[in-house]
């Protein structure tokens, strides 16, 4: 089973970048769908982005443009590059897989905070 940490939020301005980072533990990694998700208070969980074993990537039409998802299976990591940053962004994003987010289990997350 694979494990996450995500890790790389922090405060950002309005109009900057950020990059945030996923790493993954589990020999099964590589084979692995893996998405950003994002919680902003008093709002639900929401998928961000999602890149599958083969590169293939999905967006959320609110960041669509101005984040990519990218991964790097021999350093085991997914990547979430966030430009163009809106105050609407800010939460705390999270990595998990399908399965895992289905059944309920998530990590820490790591805060992202916009100013303006």
């Amino acid at each position: 089973q694979v494990q996450l940490v995500e890790s790389g939020g922090g405060l950002v301005q309005a109009g900057g970048s950020l990059r945030l980072s996923c790493a993954a533990s589990g020999s099964t990694f590589r084979f692995t769908t893996i998405g950003w998700y994002r919680q902003a208070p008093g709002s639900q969980r929401e998928l961000v982005a999602d890149i599958n074993s083969g590169g293939s990537t999905n967006y959320a039409d609110s960041v669509k443009g101005r984040f990519t998802i990218s991964r790097d299976n021999a350093k085991s990591t997914v990547y979430l590059q966030m430009n163009s940053v809106k105050p609407e962004d800010a939460a705390v994003y999270y990595c998990n897989t399908p399965i895992l987010s289905t059944l309920g289990y998530w990590g820490q997350g790591t805060q992202v905070t916009v100013s303006s």
